[in-house]
């Protein structure tokens, strides 16, 4: 009870909200938990248990004069001042009315069986694709096949053979539950059940419709045109809105996810929107400058390095990296670092040059560093 929230909080009401402020709140924050709205997640649940255990209490006055001055422990059984149990019809109370206007029929919550017959998102869909290095710098147009379920065109959905109706459920009304009383201690229980009659849809379908057997949906192999944004990176995931699952009984369909899988480059590897790559220079190059001709994601360019450049240098190529994603063009910066090859299998003439070069004290670029070697030594 001392983790509890308070309870005008949870509605998102003062203190003083009028009966009308009340249910106008938990219309709009039961809808938004709504378990139908969230299959299987534990969280939104929970908190739609919690949006219907506080206004449970604060739409009764007498339970809402004993919380507001003895706060929960006015309202909770264990202090025999009537429970807050946030179940459909629990001490007599009725959600029904509220959940009529949300979901077009009786209260589907907890404390009774979930209402079947209430709108249903589809499911997401889910698909990884495999794009080249290029492909996700600069965007492409990608065509993959999904199998999804959709709206049977043949009954529009409803399930019932072409030129008939469902027909509302006489034992349900079409409420999908039915309920009955017992008197408990605390007062009156109403327990509500799933309709044995039409298994909770609130409907029965006297001729089912042949194409999808009543179901109101059939699997079909679509071709779906995927439009990659230039900038994407490897293992985001682009949501394509209502292209998942078709939905049931009026629900929205659900999403088409797709996560990418970029193929590594030969040349190019890529940290955020910067592009990095090494190039190999002989050691004449380095010594004398030169200049190269440097692979780029819009070309070859070239580029000047001066005399004297060192094994391991980098130089930046301003914005020849990765385009940001919606950003009108801005791109990030591609890096070159170069590495120095050491000949190999030299010919006596050419070993005799190089002996004769480093022979020569001018030549010794870290002069310092042999002084101090010397010195060491010498010491």
């Amino acid at each position: 009870m001392a983790n509890k929230r308070d309870y005008y909080e949870v509605l998102g009401v003062p203190r003083g909200a009028s009966d009308e402020e009340l249910k106008k709140a938990f219309r709009k924050v039961a809808k938004k938990y709504h378990p139908d709205l969230h299959p299987g997640d534990k969280a939104a649940e929970e908190k739609f248990k919690e949006v219907n255990e506080a206004y449970e209490v604060l739409s009764d006055h007498d339970k809402r004069a004993k919380y507001d001055q003895f706060g929960h422990a006015g309202v909770d059984p264990n202090f025999g001042a009537g429970g807050a149990g946030g179940g459909a019809g629990f001490g007599g109370f009725d959600f029904g009315d509220i959940f009529g206007d949300i979901f077009g029929g009786g209260f589907g919550g907890f404390g009774g069986s979930s209402r079947r017959n209430a709108p249903r998102r589809g499911a997401d869909l889910r698909q990884v694709m495999d794009i080249t290095f290029e492909e996700a710098a600069f965007g492409c147009k990608k065509t993959i096949n999904v199998t999804k379920q959709e709206k049977c065109s043949s009954c529009n959905g409803t399930g019932a053979k072409k030129g008939t109706s469902p027909v509302t459920c006489g034992k349900c009304h079409g409420t999908g539950q039915v309920q009955t009383q017992m008197r408990t201690p605390l007062g009156y229980m109403t327990n509500v059940t799933t309709c044995p009659d039409c298994g909770g849809r609130g409907q029965i379908i006297k001729e089912p419709c042949p194409d999808c057997r009543g179901t109101g949906r059939v699997r079909r192999n679509r071709k779906i045109e995927v439009e990659v944004p230039a900038g994407i990176d490897n293992g985001q995931t682009l949501q394509l809105s209502g292209l998942g699952e078709a939905g049931e009984r009026g629900g929205p369909n659900g999403d088409l996810l797709i996560t990418f899988r970029i193929k590594p480059h030969e040349f190019f590897h890529r940290e955020g929107n910067d592009v990095y790559m090494e190039i190999p220079i002989t050691f004449v190059q380095a010594a004398l400058g030169a200049t190269l001709k440097v692979p780029t994601l819009d070309g070859a360019v070239e580029y000047s390095i001066p005399e004297g450049t060192q094994p391991g240098t980098r130089f930046r190529l301003k914005g020849k990296g990765i385009p940001y994603m919606n950003s009108g063009g801005r791109r990030g910066d591609q890096y070159v670092t170069v590495n120095v090859e050491v000949p190999r299998n030299l010919s006596s003439r050419q070993k005799q040059l190089l002996q004769e070069l480093d022979d020569d004290r001018n030549y010794k670029q870290k002069k310092s560093f042999w002084k101090k070697l010397e010195d060491f030594f010498n010491n």
